[in-house]
């Protein structure tokens, strides 16, 4: 059963930092699979958030994270991390991890994406 697992998430006030984790269980992260983060608030479609190709290649962010957010992984170690600094109120939302095809690339739409966590809750708030 393929299965991803997110933890680290939590109330942070602005300004705060929060590493979120990705391990996977029943498969192997290794060179079949992207992974992405996304993230979800109530009311509004899941969105990307940032992505790292197979073997760290390459790595995307979505504006609203750069130079704020940091992806990386450890194959070795099946899981993936979200580095999450300088936090802010609008970055609120349920954060889910995600395995895609592997590649040179990474994906930033939902639909690249086979396998899902059940989400983690980050809340920014003073």
């Amino acid at each position: 059963q393929y299965q991803l697992v997110e933890s680290g998430g939590g109330l942070v006030q602005p300004g705060g930092s929060l590493r979120l984790s990705c391990t996977a269980s029943g498969f192997t992260f290794n060179d079949y699979y992207s992974i992405g983060w996304f993230r979800q608030v109530p009311g509004k479609e899941r969105e990307g958030v940032s992505c790292i190709s197979s073997s760290s290649y390459r790595t995307k962010y979505a504006d609203f994270v750069k130079g704020r957010f940091t992806i990386s992984r450890d194959d070795a170690k099946n899981t993936a991390w979200l580095q999450m600094n300088d936090l802010k109120p609008e970055d609120t939302a349920v954060y889910y991890c995600a395995a895609g095809p592997g590649g040179y690339v990474c994906y930033d739409a939902v639909g690249e994406y086979s396998y899902w966590g059940q989400g983690t809750q980050v809340t920014v708030s003073s």
